[in-house]
């Protein structure tokens, strides 16, 4: 099976992941698809194959050499974006880009115009959407690079490597994807996600990340007999969220600037609900964030009563970059592959987060490696083949490099 027609089967399975739920998976959609990958993976022989409960599903490459090598991992996750539906994705290939507008559908056209990226694929093959829902680049690319690559080093016995394992798994676009992983089973000395942008990139700086959900309770009365008496928590809401300098969003920030993104507000006078992401590269800031937003509830509190405001903030992850730098022979190695197959390694912080986030917090170095995908999170969302076949090279090439590790 060649590396599209693999990536294009993964895009069939809705697995967009929800916030507002306790189970996990957070939608039992994500099981669908789960179940699917398992299956596939013992069908390519690999070996150890096994999913949890919750999804989680580990595998091993057996190593072809009796050399003393450590234990490297690659790891994706299957769920996609709340920004737009993972439903009845119409994946379908535009064959050598010729750098023009594409007609997605009727009336909807990805124009490098207002996405300049497309014209650094000009003449690859890309993978797009019909312009009404999000491709699932953003993880499902990684995935098919990973099981491509771990078929490829199975086909190729001549490619010495030691043992790999790979692993799969739910919710991290909710910032919840690494909380189950079971790194003791996981059992490698280092790893890698799958997870990032375009061709080259290679990350192991991220945002500390907390999420902030605030309710206001108001008071309602018939407006005509309202004074001295209503609260409008509706209103309150927007004078809350006004509080919040237009500077420190995200569509004025960029770099390693931090900022306060609201994700949603909904309400009425009786009760309006706001929610929060928080982001910093810095943690003495992204404390300082914290303080802040909880400083304007006071305030809202000191003028309108006790209580009328709560908030709750919970850490998501933290900067990977503090535990990556103690183990930079893990950027080493991806240099290296990346300039073995012909990558121009693009070395950046990224403004986000992933898995490998917080699994490096937990013991378990784990950078994060482009997947090729572009525009994610979006009904504009793309992904190269040749960068897909470009990841997977860099996946195999990282293997065969780490056979040499006690050399």
């Amino acid at each position: 099976m060649e590396i599209a027609e693999r990536f294009i089967n993964y895009t069939k399975f809705d697995t967009q992941s929800a916030e507002d739920t306790e189970t996990v998976p957070s939608t039992p959609k994500q099981l669908i698809f789960a179940r699917y990958l398992k299956e596939e993976l013992e069908n390519e022989g690999l070996k150890d194959v096994d999913m949890d409960d919750m999804g989680y599903i580990y595998a091993t490459l057996p190593a072809n050499t009796d050399k003393e090598i450590p234990t490297i991992g690659f790891i994706a996750h299957y769920d996609t974006a709340l920004d737009a539906s993972g439903a009845n994705i119409k994946a379908r290939i535009v064959r050598d880009y010729d750098g023009k507008d594409i007609e997605l559908s009727p009336g909807i056209v990805s124009s490098p115009k207002l996405f300049p990226e497309l014209l650094k694929h000009k003449g690859e093959d890309l993978i797009v959407t019909d312009g009404t829902t999000l491709l699932g680049a953003d993880d499902k690319a990684g995935i098919a690079e990973i099981v491509q690559a771990m078929c490829w080093l199975r086909d190729h016995p001549e490619v010495k490597h030691g043992k790999i394992r790979v692993a799969f798994n739910p919710d991290e676009e909710i910032g919840r994807g690494a909380h189950h992983f079971d790194v003791e089973k996981f059992g490698c000395d280092w790893a890698y996600t799958m997870d990032g942008g375009d061709l080259g990139e290679l990350e192991y700086e991220c945002f500390n990340a907390a999420a902030a959900k605030i309710t206001i309770h108001g008071v309602s009365v018939h407006t005509g007999y309202a004074k001295g008496k209503m609260i409008n928590a509706a209103r309150l809401a927007t004078e809350l969220n006004a509080m919040i300098p237009t500077t420190d969003i995200p569509e004025t920030t960029e770099g390693y600037q931090g900022f306060y993104h609201l994700l949603s507000i909904e309400g009425h006078c009786e009760e309006a609900k706001l929610a929060y992401i928080i982001r910093d590269h810095d943690r003495i800031n992204f404390e300082q964030r914290k303080k802040f937003l909880t400083e304007c509830v006071a305030k809202m509190n000191a003028k309108y009563g006790e209580g009328v405001v709560e908030i709750n903030i919970s850490d998501q992850y933290y900067n990977m970059k503090e535990k990556i730098e103690q183990n930079m022979h893990v950027i080493d190695f991806v240099l290296k592959a990346m300039q073995a197959v012909g990558v121009k390694p693009q070395v950046q912080p990224i403004r986000g987060g992933t898995d490998g986030a917080q699994l490096s917090f937990r013991g378990l170095p784990c950078p994060n490696i482009f997947a090729g995908g572009v525009n994610f999170h979006g009904p504009y969302e793309f992904v190269s083949i040749q960068v897909m076949e470009k990841a997977m090279q860099v996946v195999i090439k990282i293997c065969e490099l780490t056979a040499g590790y006690n050399d």
